[in-house]
């Protein structure tokens, strides 16, 4: 019972693995991307311990749970509850901020509910989530939003002209068949030529019966202005209609602080309740950096019962880094790393024990200076009688590994097998490419390519930032470094706010599940027109977005089932087993290849299946070239890290004509392993030689090594940073002390 014992695993590209993982105890998983990692440790280990888990409940439960197929594996023995803690963003609407999702705003408002002078009410009333004390203007929101008319309608247009510019009130869809409907217009008039009568009728109308209504009109159905229902269908909640129709939404709306409240979401009386001259909203909003000295300065000693474990709770926000943080800060606004030091540290006060922890890549956006602390929480849990699992490419995080588990030897079709297990330092001396990253010895680049030529910033003020200028060399590779909260991407975002600089970042493509590596890349539509030629078929058949789709799952490749007050639960189409296509459309083969088999390629076999075609070939040679040869061309889009998103977003660029462009990147070796690094650099290379500026915010040591150029900034996060303490050549940096990245980078290029 002393180990996890996985027996003949053979998921995704996994080749029959068997392995024994250490209980209680931190076991480190390394290897290339796309080498098996996430197979063996989410696809199998932890998809197991869900499924298994939600077998012992009642038959009506599991129809409420998320359904886990059973992993291709032949046996798990010892297999524990498993806790996955990922990097998907913490998400959530405009009501859900870091001080909610850590329950540390509950501990807040109970202190101001006791404290606060003048009393006003019990805890409840001090959220702005509860209708007796939020701003009743904004609802809680902090802002208002106004409909633009001239962007919701054309007023050249009269209804049937499709007037309502937005998808769901065309003509024909059923809001647009509310007014058309009606009888109260002339559908032929054009908006520009409506009396003020009609107007405010069309727009402006509260909910009411109409007095006699045409015969197509719904029985039981009220009139309602188009901007009583927008405002109701759209911007009162964060529905799904209002994700659906994001875009448009945008364009419509726009957004300002509420005036009555100015932005603090709640009402003037609970606002009236302060304590030390602050009320609840001033706390919140202050750094988490910031908080701590105003509670130590709280005297009242019957109190202490809920200031104490309050300062605790902020304490390891700022240990794990988070100290520029507010905790009024929305948390879609997180990114994925920040979402996952927050998770981390909800399971670090959990009283649970003997559980399975799985902790994807814990190092993304952190600066070496505060890898440490993200271990020593690691640390914590597994010496509370856990066993922790970490995938991960950083060496700091690998260190501190009881066991390492490696895996590869490449990617894809080439990986898929346990090369090393071992401790740290037995790692050091096996010949894999993750000991070969680990042994490499690191220099400074010394060839700079800085010319004359400047990009100037100047007198940036926004967030932390306050009059920041600096220049920065064109043709040539900047990195910009610093503590998580120093003010990178501020000052980057700010700096070229009104440029046509080229941003890739991590955000997600604007896809939806339908979307794959091929319609991204503009390929599907080529290869579909070669399947249609060979075959005789349409070339809507190809699609699972038309006449191709599987009528059982209508192109999802899933069932999914959405339960009101309940988790969806999806499972695998059984008539066409997840392929998306109707049984025709999978006989009709192209070299022995159905269009499904196409779509189950990863990049690199593609590359050989297409050799003949120079196109596809140029196209799939970009995604190859950034190191995502190892990706399936119908893997769909939402399902990409952040790192894969970004380099996707990069491949688009490689062949372009584009020279004198400004090319931004948001810690672009996210996900990269070490060995994979010098893929990537070759592709900012090819950039700069094209003319190009290459601008990234990044953390990785081995990436600051290859800069031309470094700007750091700091010294700490939050009000501690903002400035910049350096911009020159790297080699100059190491002189600076009050500089954290120069203290890690010394260490990097001397070990």
């Amino acid at each position: 019972m002393s180990s996890i014992r996985i027996i003949g695993a053979q998921q995704n590209n996994l080749k029959n693995v068997s392995v024994d993982i250490p209980k209680h105890k931190l076991t480190v998983f390394t290897g290339r991307s796309g080498s098996g990692k996430s197979s063996l440790v989410f696809s199998t280990l932890a998809a197991e311990s869900e499924r298994l888990l939600n077998e012992t409940y009642s038959a009506y439960i599991q129809n409420q749970l998320t359904k886990y197929e059973k992993p291709d594996v032949d046996q798990i023995d010892n297999l524990p509850v498993a806790m996955v803690i990922n990097q998907k963003r913490l998400g959530g609407n405009s009501r859900s901020t870091v001080g909610t999702i850590s329950d540390i705003y509950s501990s807040v408002r109970l202190l101001w509910s006791r404290v606060g002078q003048p009393f006003v009410g019990y805890s409840n009333v001090y959220s702005f989530n509860n209708p007796a004390g939020m701003c009743q203007r904004c609802q809680g929101l902090g802002y208002v939003e106004d409909i633009d008319l001239n962007e919701l309608l054309d007023y050249n247009k009269s209804l049937n002209e499709d007037a309502i510019k937005f998808p769901s009130f065309r003509p024909d869809s059923w809001r647009g068949k509310r007014y058309l409907y009606s009888g109260l217009f002339d559908n032929d008039k054009k908006l520009k030529d409506y009396t003020e009568d009609e107007m405010n009728t069309f727009l402006y109308t509260k909910p009411e019966k109409l007095k006699n209504p045409p015969d197509n009109w719904p029985r039981t159905a009220e009139f309602e202005g188009l901007i009583h229902r927008f405002r109701r269908s759209f911007l009162l909640n964060d529905n799904f209609e209002k994700n659906r129709f994001l875009e448009d939404v945008e364009r419509v709306v726009t957004s300002r602080e509420c005036p009555d409240c100015h932005g603090k979401r709640l009402n003037e009386e609970v606002l009236s309740s302060k304590i030390n001259g602050l009320d609840i909203a001033d706390f919140t909003a202050l750094p988490i950096e910031d908080t701590v000295p105003f509670l130590r300065e709280l005297k009242s000693e019957k109190e202490q019962v809920i200031i104490e474990p309050l300062i605790k709770q902020l304490e390891v926000l700022k240990h794990v880094g988070l100290n520029y943080l507010t905790l009024d800060r929305e948390t879609p606004t997180l990114s994925g790393g920040e979402s996952q030091r927050i998770k981390l540290i909800r399971h670090l006060n959990s009283p649970l024990t003997d559980l399975v922890y799985i902790i994807d890549e814990p190092s993304v956006g952190l600066h070496p200076e505060d890898i440490q602390k993200i271990n020593d929480i690691m640390l914590d849990i597994r010496d509370k009688g856990n066993t922790v699992l970490v995938v991960e490419h950083d060496p700091d995080v690998i260190k501190i590994a009881d066991q390492i588990i490696d895996m590869g030897p490449g990617a894809g079709q080439h990986g898929g097998e346990i090369i090393f297990t071992g401790k740290y330092q037995d790692i050091l001396s096996a010949n894999t490419p993750t000991a070969r990253a680990l042994t490499h010895d690191h220099n400074l680049k010394d060839n700079h390519k800085i010319g004359k030529k400047f990009i100037k910033l100047k007198n940036i003020s926004k967030n932390n930032l306050n009059n920041v200028s600096v220049s920065l060399p064109k043709n040539a590779l900047t990195i910009f470094t610093g503590v998580a909260g120093s003010g990178k991407s501020t000052l980057l975002r700010e700096g070229f706010k009104h440029s046509d600089a080229i941003i890739i970042d991590q955000q997600a493509v604007h896809a939806s599940n339908r979307s794959n590596l091929l319609t991204y890349m503009d390929i599907f539509d080529e290869v579909r027109t070669i399947f249609a030629k060979e075959t005789g078929l349409s070339k809507s058949m190809f699609s699972y977005n038309s006449k191709g789709a599987c009528p059982n799952c209508k192109g999802k490749g899933i069932i999914k089932t959405e339960l009101a007050f309940m988790p969806d639960f999806s499972q695998v189409c059984e008539v066409c087993n997840g392929t998306r296509y109707k049984k025709e459309v999978l006989e009709a083969k192209v070299k022995g290849y159905s269009i499904a088999d196409i779509l189950a390629l990863t990049v690199e076999e593609a590359l050989n299946i297409f050799k003949n075609n120079a196109s596809i070939i140029n196209r799939l040679s970009r995604l190859q070239a950034t190191g995502l040869q190892y990706m399936t061309l119908g893997q769909s889009l939402d399902t990409l890290s952040g790192g894969e998103i970004q380099r996707v977003k990069l491949s688009k660029y490689l062949d372009a004509d584009n020279n004198e462009e400004t090319y931004i990147f948001d810690e672009p070796t996210t996900g990269l392993h070490e060995e994979d690094i010098p893929t990537l650099l070759n592709c900012f290379n090819q950039l700069i030689e094209r003319g190009n500026t290459v601008l990234i915010i990044e953390h990785n040591l081995t990436m600051m090594t290859h800069a031309d150029w470094i700007v750091d900034m700091g010294p700490g996060a939050g009000i501690e940073g903002g400035k910049i303490l350096f911009s020159g050549l790297p080699k100059d940096l190491l002189n600076v002390d009050e500089s954290v990245t120069a203290k890690h980078l010394k260490r990097y290029i001397m070990q």
